[in-house]
């Protein structure tokens, strides 16, 4: 499915603060379920449990995110398109001008 246009652009900066959205609800769904927890079982550290469940939630939808950016990042590597296409430009400038000063 192709994005084209404004509608693109909206769907893509989304999808790209989706991630931040998801980091803040699953940091506050902990520590909402460890609020709970304490009130329901009168234990302090019942709360600090939802709190870190919480960050390694917002952690895994970190983690989930590289993941897909990544496998994104080696279908282009891996294109035809973009086989002779060189990563490091100002290595090339250098040799370019030390190719220059030789002569």
């Amino acid at each position: 499915m192709q994005k084209k246009g404004n509608l693109g652009k909206t769907v893509r900066g989304a999808e790209k603060l989706s991630l931040g959205i998801s980091i803040v609800v699953a940091v506050l769904m902990g520590v909402g379920i460890g609020l709970w927890l304490k009130n329901t079982f009168h234990q302090i550290w019942l709360l600090w449990f939802g709190v870190f469940w919480g960050i390694a939630a917002a952690i895994l939808n970190i983690k989930k995110e590289y993941d897909k950016l990544k496998r994104e990042w080696d279908k282009i590597k891996n294109d035809p398109r973009y086989k002779n296409y060189k990563i490091n430009k100002k290595k090339d400038e250098e040799d370019d001008y030390l190719e220059k000063f030789e002569k």
